[in-house]
């Protein structure tokens, strides 16, 4: 290999340079500040684990995206975590325990087979949180409206709420009686909104009219609020399920809209993100003009019935990275420095050093008598004098 190729990056793994690398820090923190104010205790999983924890519950539909490896002491199988949802669901139930309702939140590395999206990373900066021991529509209400406190405290603005609710579909699926492989297919079509493959495929199968015509309707249910009345309609008589689930829908999608009135809140009950852990409500926040979401989350009710308790759970996650990209507020904060004397025996000095860096002030040292010579990479705008006995900041003028 040339010396030229010896540094290159695998395909979508990237590295931040300065002054990125510092904001997007600095905005990992505001949002770990968010989630702690609203009464989310923050955990730090570890970076691997054995993949029978890992790919379990939620993890499972995971698996294409984790890297492997041997464990050289035991000889198990070990992965490098794609998701913290899962190891959060490990914790809570295996950990933490409790019976009451439990807020976890959490920032940190995760690594991907391939890259999420046509521009995504393979290493994305995971920020998320997760709700433990509540049903209601409550917990799912809460974390719609952290996700969307989240984009805002990126400085993201004209959102696009994508809400959905696997339960309808699950209801049908459950009454048409599909095997495994005709199930799969069917979910294929309906995520594509392939209409002519679809009606042949619905032709094909032995199932009552009726039952065929709401999984038809399934794609063009999509719209904003109003086409609530218009989905009650059409899949009146679907059963208990379909009739609590847009309930549901309808519920939450209100008070998202009366809570933040500047979000466009969408529906579409063929969304089926995640449909092969989440059990409720999913959810999946855009900008206009950008194909691939922002953030998402949804409820995965009975994930911890593997690891020995089974809780509802809802929660969603984002990478800090897209978010810092599209919303770069903490983009340039001023990378100004304070250029001061080399350490040494003066106590007055090493007092007034002190103090500016206490006041969030950034000093760098000279390394020697040479108090000309800038650092590398470094923007210096004023320095530190000794005037009149006293230690004194002026404007660099050299």
């Amino acid at each position: 290999m040339s010396i030229e190729n010896r540094w290159l990056l695998p395909e979508a793994v990237v590295q931040v340079l300065p002054p990125h690398a510092r904001a997007i820090d600095l905005l990992g923190r505001a949002i770990m500040d968010l989630l702690w104010s609203w009464g989310y205790d923050a955990i730090d999983p570890p970076l691997i684990e054995y993949l029978e924890s890992l790919l379990t519950g939620t993890g499972r539909h995971l698996d294409l995206e984790t890297f492997k490896l041997t464990d050289q002491s035991t000889g198990r199988l070990m992965g490098v975590r794609a998701d913290m949802t899962s190891q959060a669901a490990r914790i809570d139930a295996q950990v933490l325990r409790g019976e009451g309702p439990r807020r976890l939140c959490y920032l940190g590395p995760v690594l991907h087979t391939r890259a999420d999206g046509l521009s995504g990373s393979r290493c994305p900066l995971q920020v998320g949180a997760e709700l433990f021991g509540d049903a209601s529509t409550h917990s799912d209400l809460e974390i719609m409206s952290l996700m969307i406190e989240t984009l805002g405290c990126a400085g993201i603005t004209d959102l696009h709420l994508d809400l959905g609710h696997v339960g309808i579909y699950r209801a049908l699926v459950h009454d048409a009686g599909l095997d495994g492989q005709d199930e799969r297919r069917l979910f294929d079509l309906i995520q594509r909104k392939t209409m002519p493959e679809l009606r042949e495929f619905l032709d094909a199968h032995s199932m009552s009219r009726d039952l065929a015509g709401w999984l038809w309707a399934l794609p063009d249910l999509n719209g904003p609020q109003d086409i609530l009345p218009r989905a009650r309609a059409t899949l009146a008589g679907a059963g208990e399920g379909v009739e609590r689930a847009l309930k549901e829908l309808g519920h939450l999608a209100a008070c998202i809209a009366t809570r933040y009135p500047e979000v466009t809140v969408h529906l579409d009950l063929a969304e089926l993100r995640g449909y092969d852990y989440h059990t409720g409500m999913v959810f999946a926040a855009f900008q206009a003009g950008r194909g691939q979401d922002l953030a998402r989350g949804g409820r995965y009710d009975h994930v911890g019935e593997v690891f020995g308790r089974a809780r509802p759970a809802t929660g969603f996650s984002a990478d800090v990275h897209v978010l810092y990209d599209v919303g770069r507020t903490h983009a340039e904060r001023s990378t100004a420095a304070i250029w001061a004397p080399a350490a040494g025996r003066d106590s007055a000095l090493e007092t007034a050093v002190a103090a500016l860096r206490h006041q969030g002030e950034r000093v760098v040292r000279a390394l020697g008598e040479d108090h000309t010579t800038q650092p590398c990479g470094l923007q210096i705008d004023r320095h530190l004098v000794l005037r009149d006995g006293q230690w004194r900041v002026e404007a660099w003028n050299s």
